[in-house]
């Protein structure tokens, strides 16, 4: 059984959710469509994985090329893009080939630009191996790598042909990781689908099993988040003068500044955890929540095992990075925020009493 979603852009893609789905990679990559090379993009942890990818794509006579590129954020480089662009060259790819990113977000982002930035753009498929990849990075076309003055400054939105969410892969995802991907399902429930919220409430134990169906369910609705948010605004513009696909930052500008401070060395999901906590900090003293939407972000998310605070005395490094976030204008910083329960609105220029009382709330 699988689910079939669909991402109605203006190039319209399906994401596919489900146990044994990668057996459809063939048909993703397009058999008959001029298509001589794959390339698979893997992480260290995914080279048994990505073998038996190629075995199908190799019955079909195409050459395939395994790209072996380093773990989590270290991947995310312009030396490791570099590598990527090389082993492209020499294999003689053309516009007709397809990269396939397989692995967690780091690895699908990665891929995804150099899928973008290859001969300005040739196909790519998304194959998520986390919890994290399947409901964030696969979906929406965003891809880009980091530079050291922060996360994903370096990018292009460029969309894959397909997303195959296999849960069969799961099986045996340390449990750091599956919190740290239930960060960004939470963060769905917060700006656009409370039930997500019940179902974690109701059974935290169950969600903590990678097997569970509730786990499916909620890998479901969390991308059905992003299909629809993406849908409306793929190129996060706002055109119509709603929030448009910027609520998916919710947490973002905080977060991507603790894991900048950190060097990675904190999961994405960990760090997104405390800086929706300080967005709902932020929100609550600028007389946007109400205290116990506030409470209820510390209870769900400390029920998952994910932190809720972080160290205090940095703020100025903090708010450095914040300065190169992407959602900020000029010298104004600007936060996704909530309104209330699943109404995600942009907090403009915030006073700066307001973001070191919120701070200091969330490090205390």
């Amino acid at each position: 059984m699988s689910t079939r979603l669909t991402v109605p852009t203006a190039h319209p893609y399906q994401v596919v959710i489900g146990n044994g789905v990668h057996d459809e990679l063939r048909g993703l990559v397009g058999l008959g469509s001029g298509v001589m090379r794959v390339a698979i993009i893997h992480a260290p942890t995914m080279a048994d994985h990505a073998r038996r990818l190629r075995e199908p794509l190799l019955d079909d006579h195409l050459e395939v090329h395994l790209i072996e590129v380093p773990d989590s954020e270290q991947a995310k480089t312009a030396d490791v893009l570099t590598f990527c662009w090389k082993i492209l060259g020499e294999a003689g790819f053309t516009r007709s080939d397809v990269i396939v990113g397989l692995g967690g977000g780091a690895t699908t982002d990665l891929a995804g630009f150099v899928a973008a930035s290859w001969l300005r753009g040739v196909r790519f498929v998304n194959v998520p191996t986390t919890v994290l990849g399947m409901v964030d990075a696969a979906v929406g076309g965003k891809t880009g790598i980091n530079t050291a003055e922060g996360k994903n400054l370096v990018g292009a939105f460029h969309e894959p042909v397909g997303v195959l969410c296999d849960l069969d892969v799961l099986h045996g995802l340390p449990a750091r990781e599956l919190r740290s991907g239930m960060a960004e399902v939470i963060k769905c429930g917060f700006i656009a689908d409370p039930s997500i919220l019940d179902l974690v409430e109701a059974a935290p134990d169950s969600v903590r099993d990678p097997m569970s169906p509730i786990v499916a369910e909620l890998i479901t609705k969390g991308i059905a988040v992003k299909a629809r948010t993406v849908a409306g605004d793929l190129r996060e513009t706002g055109a119509d003068g709603s929030i448009g696909r910027e609520a998916l930052n919710y947490g973002h500008t905080f977060g991507h500044a603790v894991e900048r401070f950190e060097r990675y060395r904190v999961r994405h999901g960990e760090a997104i955890s405390i800086g929706m906590v300080f967005v709902a900090e932020l929100a609550h003293r600028s007389g946007l929540i109400e205290k116990d939407l506030l409470d209820r972000h510390r209870a769900i998310l400390s029920s998952m095992g994910l932190p809720v605070r972080y160290r205090p005395g940095i703020w100025e490094a903090l708010a450095t990075t914040m300065r190169l976030d992407k959602k900020t204008r000029g010298d104004q910083l600007r936060f996704v925020v909530l309104e209330s329960l699943a109404q995600p609105v942009i907090l403009a220029g915030p006073d700066e009493s307001l973001l070191l009382g919120a701070y200091q709330a969330v490090a205390s």
